[in-house]
């Protein structure tokens, strides 16, 4: 589908989505979230936007903020997310203010993960990327139900959920494949490398 805030890009497994409103510095406007929204349930400003990722990367003159007070209203619909980043002492700090704060302090409270010269923003994502690649989808996709579900547990309440879901994946085909690999000192079948026409490969290791 064509955007007209958004342009994306698919090279394999992977997809690349830009926001594509430079005039104003990619401000998100009504037809912007909505596309946003089409193309993945994601909702939020800029700084919405980082908390409800994965891992962000941020250009070190990037400039967040939870600038909704600014404006009488609030960061409601991304509070839970946000709060989840940075916890309940800065989001006081930030929500409350609406102050505007630097990719340093961003990093330091946990919304983003790596901060680096925009010549250098590209290559750090390509690194994030290509180790996600070189992981069991299954099993990525399994640590990131279970983070949720640990969190705010205690040990004990957390056991039997951490050891089950060990106890899944040590039995399923994706695990035995990773196990066997390891012990015969090679590549797992579902690393992946980008083929010259873009397509997606195993490739065996050294």
């Amino acid at each position: 589908m064509a955007y007209n805030y958004l342009t994306t890009r698919r090279d394999g497994a992977v997809e690349y989505l830009t926001l594509n409103r430079p005039e104003v510095r990619n401000a998100f406007n009504a037809e912007m979230i909505a596309e946003l929204a089409d193309w993945a349930a994601a909702l939020g400003g800029g700084a919405g936007l980082a908390a409800v990722c994965d891992i962000v990367v941020a250009e070190e003159g990037a400039v967040f903020g939870f600038t909704e007070v600014k404006l009488g209203i609030l960061p409601a619909v991304i509070s839970p997310f946000a709060l989840a980043k940075i916890g309940r002492s800065a989001a006081r700090e930030l929500f409350l203010t609406g102050a505007r704060f630097s990719a340093a302090r961003a990093r330091e409270i946990g919304l983003v993960h790596a901060v680096v010269a925009a010549s250098a923003l590209d290559e750090t994502v390509a690194e994030y990327v290509h180790a996600i690649l070189a992981a069991g989808p299954e099993a990525i996709a399994a640590a990131k139900s279970l983070i949720p579900q640990v969190a705010g547990r205690t040990i004990d309440e957390a056991m039997p959920l951490t050891a089950g879901a060990l106890a899944k994946r040590r039995v399923s085909t994706e695990g035995q494949e990773g196990l066997l690999a390891f012990l015969e000192k090679r590549t797992p079948s579902w690393a992946i490398a980008a083929n010259d026409d873009g397509n997606a490969k195993g490739k065996q290791g050294h």
